[in-house]
């Protein structure tokens, strides 16, 4: 491909990730589709000759885009936003075309430059402490981009190892480093994310999961009664991490309490803030991070929550020197004249080579500027709020989560075999897509407002399809209590292929409204065939009755006894 055909291709790309973006909404949320289905679609060896990029571009739609979860999707209520905006995927689009490997500020000053300052911008919308920023009075800090949560996680870890050994060895001068090792120990509440499980693995350390208490938030006293009985058997406590918006719930730990004892305690304190972090440009929310000055590290992920592409996530330290420290390594092909005043990321991560990924960040945060962005997440909580308010007026339902941000935890009264038939039909309709959590031994629903553009009418749609579920489960539930049927889930997944309503008024307009002109009557009751009613055949597909049974009950609730075969 030369310039010519990629101005071309380019311009039609553009039109067809915009075309995607306005018409997602018209696609199935999730794919239907069994492992292993691209397999047989795809030939078995790479071509030989290249391949015309209008061939490439049909096999996109034809056999990519049927295997594709829409996480942009109106529809799609899982885990958390993916963060997406048309700035964004400009600024990756020119960081590609650049092509700059920016591990070090030799390597491209301004990519590491505009990483330095857009994540003091950010650091001060989130009110971060002056601390935490490069470029504060006095400041050891500054902020960094890593490629996810997990990778911040990792990377405290690790310099909160590296960080304990050393002081360690001031006591123990003669002990093999890994004897000590052998004696760190972690903690996390039990609502953590499983990357911290996975972080003490790769660094051979333990890890002690601490209970939250009744509103699943890690309390200080929990973390002392839990270092003085690990100190008792000998063991050296080194990291905490604490999370605000827990994957599960989106539940706070007490920063205000757990701080201090760390602090006191000299270990290292992470805090992960992977979604809810994001909020806190809104300061009506801030109060949710007191307690954050005592924190020696902190992550947010804008590729959730601020309209930024995947990857980037954004993580300050108090001292940027204990944590490259941990990471240091520096053969003469890597160094330069500036080392000594610039900084090199490089240092700061475990990758080496680095994208140009504030670019990005940049184009967000300006384009959008700091009320936009705010915007976008106090519409997404008053949302939230909205899905909330629907489960509390339906007496068959409970939230079981303090919704402060954009996600609810509700599930159906009743036992928790119950709440997966419910989820299960829903997910396999391709309605809705969302997915479970526990929280107190409960299994609950998550439904989280995730599209940029989430309005009022989704959420009313979302709540309209889970009470449809929950009705038709509730009832064929009644049924297997009476002998009528077997089994329950079995009966509602008969209905799980629901007619959408843009279908059946298709289905009636072939059917009933070709024409005004009085049709053949029916030969039971001598009537014309009419018109059937919008608004009817809209309450009707919401209860999910086939073709055949949606039409038969239209032409009964309009005085007809006529049969029609779709």
């Amino acid at each position: 491909m030369n310039s010519k055909e990629f101005r071309n291709r380019g311009k039609e790309m553009v039109d067809y990730i915009a075309e995607y973006m306005e018409t997602v909404g018209e696609r199935r949320v999730t794919p239907n589709v069994e492992p292993g289905y691209l397999k047989d679609l795809l030939p078995p060896e790479a071509p030989v000759k290249g391949e015309s990029w209008d061939d490439i571009m049909e096999d996109v739609e034809t056999k990519i885009m049927p295997g594709v979860t829409h996480w942009q999707h109106p529809r799609f209520h899982a885990y958390f936003p993916s963060g997406n905006s048309f700035p964004s995927i400009l600024g990756d689009m020119l960081s590609d075309g650049l092509g700059s490997i920016g591990f070090s500020w030799a390597a491209s000053p301004a990519c590491t430059e505009l990483e330095t300052i857009v994540l003091d911008w950010f650091g001060k919308m989130i009110g971060l402490p002056q601390d935490f920023l490069a470029y504060g009075k006095n400041s050891k800090g500054g902020g960094v981009i890593q490629s996810s949560a997990s990778e911040c996680v990792l990377v405290a870890m690790l310099a909160a190892r590296a960080q304990m050994i050393k002081q360690l060895k001031t006591v123990h001068p003669f002990v093999e480093d890994g004897v000590l090792l052998s004696k760190l120990i972690a903690y996390c509440s039990k609502e953590a994310h499983s990357c911290v499980e996975k972080a003490a693995m790769i660094s051979f350390v333990k890890l002690r999961i601490l209970d939250p208490d009744e509103e699943l938030s890690l309390r200080g006293s929990t973390l002392q009664q839990a270092m003085d009985e690990d100190r008792a058997m000998g063991l050296v406590p080194f990291f905490v991490s604490c999370t605000i918006g827990t994957t599960s719930c989106c539940s706070f730990d007490n920063l205000a309490e757990v701080g201090p004892i760390a602090k006191e305690a000299g270990i290292w304190m992470h805090v992960d803030g992977a979604y809810a972090g994001n909020a806190m440009i809104c300061p009506e929310f801030q109060y949710l991070i007191k307690g954050i000055e005592h924190a020696m590290s902190f992550n947010t992920n804008p590729n959730k929550w601020l309209l930024t592409n995947f990857d980037i996530s954004t993580m300050w330290v108090r001292d940027r020197f204990k944590l490259t420290q941990a990471m240091v390594v520096d053969p003469l092909y890597l160094q330069h004249t500036h080392s000594d005043n610039s900084i090199d990321y490089r240092h700061w991560g475990i990758p080496l080579s680095r994208r140009f990924r504030a670019l990005k960040l940049w184009f967000v945060i300006r384009n959008y500027g700091i009320e936009g962005l705010q915007n976008y997440i106090r519409n997404h909580c008053r949302l939230a709020k909205r899905f909330s308010e629907h489960v509390q007026n339906d007496s068959r339902f409970e939230v079981c989560n303090i919704v402060r941000m954009g996600l609810v935890c509700f599930r159906l009264k009743g036992l928790n075999e119950r709440n997966k038939k419910l989820l299960t039909n829903i997910n396999a309709s391709g309605k809705l897509h969302m997915v479970p959590a526990s929280i107190h031994g409960k299994y609950v629903i998550r439904f989280c407002v995730v599209a940029q553009d989430a309005s009022e009418s989704d959420i009313d749609y979302a709540w309209d399809v889970v009470t449809d579920f929950a009705t038709e489960l509730l009832e064929a539930e009644k049924l297997q209590e009476s002998g009528g049927i077997k089994d329950p889930a079995a009966e509602v997944g008969a209905r799980a292929h629901a007619v959408e309503i843009a279908e059946l008024m298709e289905l009636l307009q072939m059917n009933h409204m070709q024409s005004d002109a009085p049709r053949e009557t029916d030969k039971f009751n001598e009537a014309p065939i009419i018109k059937s009613k919008p608004k009817l055949a809209k309450m009707l597909s919401k209860r999910k009755f086939s073709f055949t049974e949606t039409i038969e009950y239209v032409s009964f609730a309009e005085g007809k006894e006529t049969s029609i075969e779709p």
